[in-house]
């Protein structure tokens, strides 16, 4: 059985815009993926200590920061964050 992971299920929980996310953990982070396209959406990197995370957006072929001088929130900030601006949805 595999291990549960909570901020996986608080992420596949949110009320996803465009058809919604899958979640992969991968890289000590995890990965949105369109349910729809399955194109990326964006990349959330833990940010030590606590529930801090870095919000990284596909570009160029490769994850980057959001915006010029990157992003970081709280999880719930965060998911907010993606949902509500829409170059992240771009491939959706």
């Amino acid at each position: 059985m595999p291990e549960r992971d909570p901020v996986a299920e608080r992420i596949a929980a949110y009320p996803w815009p465009r058809g919604g996310v899958a979640v992969r953990r991968a890289a000590g982070g995890w990965s949105l993926v369109s349910a729809r396209t399955g194109a990326p959406v964006a990349r959330l990197r833990p940010l030590p200590p606590g529930d801090r995370v870095e919000v990284l957006w596909w570009r160029r072929g490769a994850w980057g920061p959001a915006g010029p001088f990157g992003a970081s929130f709280d999880l719930d900030d965060a998911l907010a964050f993606i949902a509500s601006e829409p170059a992240f949805w771009i491939r959706a």
